[in-house]
């Protein structure tokens, strides 16, 4: 609001006026992690090891699930992100984050390969990525399943920092009545 009254103030400035003034901004604000403690599938070895460059396209991906709340309804999200350049090569989105959801994107995204083109596929430990369905597609199209450490959003940062912007930049500041 003040950078659009003409004001420069920098972001350290605002958060400790708003520290001063018992300011709270609602964006982002933390919500406690919550995990099923059992284990639903096979889960795969830390290939990419937060090795987050690729030297040319396709030959590394990675995805996960998020989640939209608007209103009394929810919206999932499942990208598949080339770490070339970033770019959002397939997505889907559903009212629940099924096998579907996610495997409808794999498919997408396999659908994009030029020939030859075998990316390793990175994804938190999710019960869609342990599923055999995904296993299965990915071994078809002969790609390298990698998976981060147990209860490690660091390991996918790539894919939490596009949800993260995502959410900032388009989500959180408008207000949206309907899913579709």
């Amino acid at each position: 609001m003040l950078t659009r009254a003409g004001w420069q103030v920098a972001k350290k400035t605002v958060l400790t006026l708003m520290n001063t003034l018992g300011l709270v901004c609602k964006v982002r604000r933390p919500r406690k992690y919550r995990s099923w403690l059992g284990q639903t599938g096979t889960t795969a070895e830390n290939v990419l090891n937060r090795q987050f460059s690729a030297e040319v396209p396709d030959t590394k991906w990675v995805t996960d699930v998020t989640e939209f709340r608007i209103g009394d309804r929810k919206l999932y999200l499942s990208p598949i992100i080339d770490l070339f350049d970033r770019s959002v090569i397939a997505y889907t989105c559903g009212p629940s984050p099924t096998l579907e959801l996610t495997n409808s994107s794999l498919r997408q995204a396999i659908a994009t390969l030029p020939a030859a083109a075998t990316p390793l596929v990175h994804s938190d430990q999710g019960f869609q990525y342990q599923h055999t369905s995904w296993r299965t597609l990915l071994d078809d199209a002969g790609l390298t399943q990698s998976m981060s450490r147990r209860a490690n959003c660091l390991d996918n940062s790539i894919a939490e920092n596009f949800f993260g912007h995502l959410k900032e930049e388009l989500f959180h500041h408008n207000r949206f009545d309907t899913v579709t």
